[in-house]
C-alpha cells in the first residue's frame, strides 16, 4: 500500500488533484489546476509529484450509470496513460461514475471529486495488513 497517493479527476478545463495517506486510507482535496495551457497543467503535476513524491497516482474514470463508456472515459484513459508513461508512477483507475451526484450543486469542486475517486479506491483495495478481528490471537 501506498503511504502516498494523489488522485485525479480530469476535465476538459480543469483537473481536481486530492492527496491521500495510505496508512490512515484518507483523502483530502487538494488544488485545482487549470488546464490552460495545457503544458503549464502537466508542469504543476510534476510539481505536486516533487512536493508530495507518491507513490501512487489514481485517476477516476467517467462511465454511464449502465456501466457504458462516457465521453470522456477515453480521454481519462489516455490522461491515465500518459501519467504513468511521463512520471513512472503505477497509475490506478477508479470508476467515478457516481461522483458528480454525489457533489452536486454550485462552483468547480474538482477537488473533492478527486478526493471521492482517492476514497473510494481506499475503500475498495483491502488494506495490506489488516487489524485483527475481536478474539484473534487471544490465547
Amino acid at each position: 500500500m501506498a503511504d502516498v497517493a494523489l488522485a485525479f479527476d480530469y476535465g476538459l478545463r480543469r483537473i481536481g488533484v486530492a492527496l491521500g495517506n495510505g496508512v490512515t486510507r484518507g483523502a483530502r482535496p487538494l488544488r485545482i489546476l487549470e488546464r490552460n495551457p495545457v503544458a503549464a497543467s502537466w508542469d504543476a503535476i510534476a510539481g505536486l509529484i516533487a512536493e508530495w513524491r507518491p507513490e501512487l497516482l489514481v485517476v477516476g474514470i467517467p462511465r454511464h450509470p449502465d456501466g457504458t463508456a462516457h465521453e470522456m472515459t477515453e480521454r481519462c484513459e489516455r490522461f491515465a496513460r500518459q501519467l504513468e508513461g511521463r512520471f513512472r508512477l503505477p497509475v490506478k483507475q477508479v470508476d467515478e461514475r457516481y461522483t458528480s451526484a454525489v457533489l452536486e450543486g454550485g462552483g468547480p469542486r474538482d477537488d473533492e471529486a478527486a478526493a471521492l475517486i482517492l476514497q473510494q479506491w481506499f475503500d475498495e483495495t483491502p488494506h495490506p495488513d489488516p487489524l485483527p478481528q475481536a478474539g484473534e490471537g487471544e490465547a
